[in-house]
Order: C-alpha cells, then sequence, then structure tokens
C-alpha cells in the first residue's frame, strides 16, 4: 500500500470493491463492460483508476483540453470494432475518423491531426483492408485533417474480427472556450442536433439478416463545422457531448451527475425517426439507449436557446436540431422524462450496451 492510499499488489482482492452487481459476480471482462453504461463506469472508477494511481487525471473524459506553452490543445483517443465492418451509410474506416474528431469538437476545438494504428487479423483479404483504408483518407479529408502517423501490429487468425482500428487526435481550442460536463447548470436549455437512435439500428440491421422494411443508414458525420457555426453566435455554450454508447440516455446522466444537476426531457420531442421507432419497438428497445454517431447534445443558456437553434439549422447536420428538455435544480444526478400521457419516468443509466460492438 502506497502512501496516498493506492495499492500497488497485482492481485486484485475483489471483496473490496464496492461497486454493485455484476461486477462483483463477474471476474472476467463482459461484453456490458465495454457498452458506456454503468458498467463501463465501474471499471474505470474501481479498476483503472486505481491501478493507474497518482498517474492518473480524475477526470478522465472522451477529450482533454492541455495548456501547452501557452497554447491550448484538446487530445482525445478511440477505438473501433464495430461489426460488420460495414454497414448502410458507412464502413468501421468513417467511425475511426469522425469518432475521434467529433470528440475533439465537443471540447470546442478544431481538429488539426490524427494517428490511426490498424490491428489486422491473419487472413483478412487485403482487398478488404484497401477499402477501409480508403474510407480512412477520405473521411480524413472531408473533415479536413491530416493523418500524421500511425501503426499496424497483426494478430493470429481467428483472434480479431478482421480489422480494430484506433485513433488520436490533437485540436487547437480558441480563446474563451469552456466547453466542459461541468459546466451544465440549472435553466440550461439541452438540445439534440437531429434524429436520434440511427447507428444503432443501421449497424443492428446488418446482423442476422434482420430487416426492417427500410433501409435505415448510419449518421456517422465530422461535427466540428456544426460546432463551429454555434460558437460563431457568441453564445455561452456550456456543455457539448455526442451520445455514441449508451446513446442520449447514457449521455445526460453522465452530464447529470458530472455537474450534480437534474434533466427534465419533453418524451414528445425526441426526434425518432419512423424506421428507428418501429425498428425498437419491434425488438423491445428504447431509442434513447440507441448509439448515434453524427448527433451532439447542447446544454445552452436559456438566454442563447433560439440564437443557437437558428445556427443549427442553419447548417446541413444541424437542421433537424430541437430543444428536448431543460437542466433542473431538482434531483440533482438524475434524468427523469415527462411522457405524453403527463407522467413522468426515470431514465437511467444503462447497465451496460442494448447492441454490442456499434462502434
Amino acid at each position: 500500500m502506497r502512501e496516498d492510499g493506492v495499492s500497488v499488489d497485482a492481485t486484485i482482492d475483489m471483496d473490496r470493491w464496492v461497486c454493485p452487481r455484476p461486477l462483483r459476480d463477474s471476474p472476467t471482462i463482459v461484453m456490458g463492460h465495454g457498452g458506456g453504461g454503468a458498467m463501463s463506469g465501474e471499471l474505470i472508477e474501481h479498476l483503472f483508476l486505481p491501478a493507474f494511481g497518482a498517474a492518473a487525471d480524475a477526470g478522465l473524459g472522451d477529450s482533454a483540453v492541455l495548456d501547452l506553452g501557452g497554447v491550448r490543445v484538446a487530445f482525445s483517443t478511440d477505438s473501433f470494432v464495430v461489426k460488420p465492418l460495414t454497414f448502410p451509410g458507412g464502413s468501421i474506416g468513417d467511425l475511426a475518423v469522425n469518432g475521434t474528431v467529433n470528440d475533439l469538437a465537443m471540447s470546442g476545438a478544431r481538429p488539426m491531426v490524427l494517428s490511426t494504428a490498424f490491428i489486422l487479423e491473419e487472413g483478412t483479404a487485403l482487398a478488404e483492408i484497401a477499402r477501409i483504408a480508403e474510407a480512412v483518407g477520405t473521411a480524413a479529408l472531408a473533415a479536413e485533417v491530416k493523418l500524421v502517423t500511425g501503426d499496424t501490429k497483426v494478430v493470429d487468425s481467428g483472434h480479431g474480427d478482421g480489422i480494430y482500428l484506433n485513433t488520436a487526435g490533437i485540436g487547437l481550442v480558441g480563446e474563451g472556450v469552456d466547453i466542459r460536463p461541468q459546466r451544465a447548470r440549472p435553466g440550461d436549455v439541452v438540445i439534440v442536433s437531429g434524429d436520434i437512435g440511427v447507428h444503432g439500428v443501421a449497424v443492428l440491421s446488418c446482423r442476422e439478416g434482420l430487416e426492417f422494411g427500410t433501409t435505415v443508414c448510419s449518421d456517422t458525420a465530422p461535427l466540428h463545422g456544426l460546432v463551429a457555426a454555434m460558437l460563431d453566435t457568441g453564445a455561452d455554450i456550456h456543455t457539448l457531448r455526442d451520445p455514441t454508447r449508451g446513446g442520449v440516455a447514457a449521455t445526460l446522466n453522465e452530464i447529470a451527475r458530472t455537474a450534480k444537476v437534474g434533466v427534465s426531457l419533453d418524451e414528445r420531442a425526441l426526434p425518432v425517426p419512423d424506421a428507428v421507432r418501429d425498428a425498437c419497438g419491434l425488438l423491445g428497445l428504447d431509442p434513447l439507449y440507441v448509439a448515434n454517431e453524427g448527433k451532439l447534445i447542447a446544454f445552452v443558456d436559456p438566454a442563447d436557446e433560439y440564437a443557437v437553434l437558428a445556427a443549427m439549422r442553419a447548417h446541413p447536420l444541424g437542421a433537424k436540431s430541437v430543444a428536448i428538455g431543460v437542466c433542473v435544480p431538482e434531483h440533482p444526478g438524475m434524468v427523469v422524462a415527462r411522457t405524453a400521457l403527463g407522467g413522468t419516468r426515470v431514465v437511467d443509466l444503462p447497465a451496460g450496451e442494448q447492441l454490442p460492438r456499434i462502434c
């Protein structure tokens, strides 16, 4: 035991963990640990952070804003293990670029450079790898970022799913920009930039021969241009997040718990397209928990609501932007939704993930 109280014993004593089930009952990793919900949070809090000790920044998030010699930069890294590799509207290559670009953009940064690391399974066709690599290049050009460094590794046949991708990125943060979950406060208007649940349903439609009567295409897209348009209004934007794993529900719960505020949603205002609603109804899923890859959630000062919405709706990626709720002082750390029947329901943090391997 070190002086700072962090154990350095290589053996983890699970009886001393304070997290709830199912971690206590599972001495091994399960798929839910990668779902972006409660299990992911518990893994970070009770395993990674204690193991990292004083080397870790307890504010670990999707991106970090750092001051490097007077220059403010955002830094982010992400890994992509989506199955299948291609799906309606995109591929693992698009996700790898857009996912990291968007994590940087949610700090208000202008993405500048990316690294790429390919983990390839032995036996994967070179033609398939070339298609994914071309998708990475095309997405980087569209996002106006440079691919400046990278790595390639190969794993034995049967120990991967063809291609895994990791990207890391650096962006520049403008003077006066301060966008982080801790800044959400009562009175803020909660805005989403368009239809939710699209990406998760698009990936799901490729699995097990599922068909929903219509093609749903992924919404994967780089969002930094939309964020720049929002910042150009001069509005006081407190918090931005892209609701990927765990969907809108997980993202709002994380912000509410970080800022110690409540969030009240109007369920009737949620922009759920008919195809997503029908697919979720068929499979018993809640669209609030289904992943997105080209949408953002914003917490803005109520005085700036209309200016921000106007700027978002004038941008191609924000044309369907809508206010879906407000930040409230009641029930801090909790998200509730007002239903169409006039009641309320708790929108809790998901334990694991409804749809595994969606990014």
